[in-house]
């Protein structure tokens, strides 16, 4: 799902950045692995944005190259592992879709940009979608695909000029609308996958606040999640291949939905108003009420609409957001019950994963449990890591995807977790070489 930040006021001033500790860490090289079970000579990787290497509200040549499946794969060429492809953009048009980077900070609050040259753009579909320029190489590996949901990897017609625009880029010009992700995904003759398909759907739901106005922010129901996986799974493995699949995060706990908070955002409304107004009041499925610490803003809620006359669907006056008769719209606010919701349907999307991954053998990434290990924020290697908005150090400037780092550390998630299921021993990345969020 394809997220664009904004500049965002009531921001409290951001701490002075941690600096990388400068001592050199020592990072432990194993020896060639003996198990010769798992062919590593054809992996490919099935997903989305994470898969894909999507940074900072975008798709472009450096985010792709440091993918969590391009690390694995170089880890791999030491124990027989092939040529791994990704669909990388020209170095001419290397900006690909666009994104945003941080032009400065402004008393500790971050401003950013859009880079919108050198992009991959040929022009646009009917309904004023991007249509970017078509990938033309060889056979590819890395088969990440932005936006991707799991129930939408068996829909036709997703590859089509109207559906999801990373997806065409990858196919002929004459694919037929009955070419499925599905099918494409796992008709490449593999011998070892990754498989991190999921978490939109449910994340496309959170981040619109529970509120559905759109096929991409549906929240997809359990049974379901379930029978689409199982035959994924099964199809992959029907030549008994190895592989690892990865649990689902707890998008909540993201920087995009724990950064602009309702202390935040009532410091701000008082400030503004000379304390005429004090609270922030949302709507809920029981009706409007004041919001609290435990309801979640999205990172791109646009701070200037409240106490405005807004309008979303009837006619309202103003003092939006600060009346109880005008509250937020839904699609503002991830209110505590829905936060539950997500929370609760998370764990049994991953209970489900871990199920069907134990049944066929294959090993389990468990991106859940480190994304609680973030949220509590740990050192590596001397780098403090965390949920944290920019100092944060894993995420980027979208408050969804990864930096650098942040995808070199989840590799090593994958690759912990293919050496303990299939006793390999594939090296580890340095992730301290690779960068967080630049600042300016």
């Amino acid at each position: 799902m394809k997220l664009l930040n904004k500049n965002i006021k009531y921001y409290a001033a951001i701490a002075a950045f941690g600096l990388i500790a400068s001592c050199k860490p020592t990072i432990n090289i194993d020896e060639p692995a003996s198990n010769t079970q798992v062919d590593f000579s054809k992996y490919i990787a099935i997903g989305n944005s994470l898969t894909a290497g999507y940074s900072n509200g975008g798709l472009y040549l450096s985010g792709q190259q440091n993918s969590f499946p391009n690390f694995i794969a170089e880890k791999m060429k030491r124990f027989g592992g092939g040529e791994f492809i990704t669909p990388y953009f020209s170095e001419e048009q290397r900006n690909g879709s666009g994104y945003i980077r941080l032009k400065a900070l402004i008393n500790g609050a971050p401003v950013t940009e859009s880079v919108t040259t050198n992009l991959a753009i040929r022009g646009f579909n009917e309904a004023g979608a991007t249509l970017y320029t078509r990938y033309t190489g060889t056979d590819i590996n890395n088969l990440g695909v932005p936006g991707m949901r799991l129930d939408m990897a068996f829909a036709n017609g997703v590859g089509s000029v109207a559906g999801n625009p990373y997806f065409e880029r990858l196919l002929p010009e004459n694919a037929p609308l009955t070419t499925t992700y599905f099918d494409y995904s796992t008709s490449k003759n593999h011998t070892f996958f990754s498989f991190a398909l999921g978490n939109n759907d449910v994340l496309g739901y959170a981040t619109n606040g529970a509120y559905t106005d759109s096929p991409t922010n549906t929240l997809t129901s359990i049974p379901l999640f379930t029978q689409l996986y199982t035959n994924y799974i099964n199809t992959l493995t029907t030549n008994n291949q190895k592989g690892v699949v990865a649990t689902i995060p707890d998008v909540t706990e993201t920087p995009f939905l724990n950064t602009v908070t309702t202390q935040l955002l009532e410091q701000g409304v008082t400030a503004s108003t000379g304390g005429v107004f004090t609270k922030i009041w949302i709507s809920t499925a029981n009706g409007a009420r004041e919001a609290t610490s435990a309801d979640l803003f999205a990172l791109t809620f646009d701070t200037d609409t409240l106490g405005k006359a807004v309008v979303f669907g009837n006619p309202r006056t103003a003092g939006y957001g600060l009346l109880q008769s005008n509250p937020l719209h839904d699609k503002h606010v991830l209110d505590k019950d829905e936060v539950l919701e997500v929370k609760n349907t998370i764990n049994a999307y991953n209970a489900a994963i871990k199920n069907i991954a134990d049944s066929k053998g294959l090993a389990i990434a468990d991106v859940y449990d480190f994304m609680n290990k973030v949220k509590v924020g740990y050192n590596y290697n001397g780098i403090a890591i965390s949920n944290k908005y920019i100092t944060g150090n894993a995420f980027s400037l979208d408050g969804i995807h990864l930096t650098p780092m942040g995808y070199a550390i989840m590799a090593n998630i994958f690759i912990d977790a293919i050496n303990a299921k299939y006793n390999t021993a594939l090296e580890k990345v340095d992730a301290t070489q690779y960068p967080a969020v630049l600042i300016p």
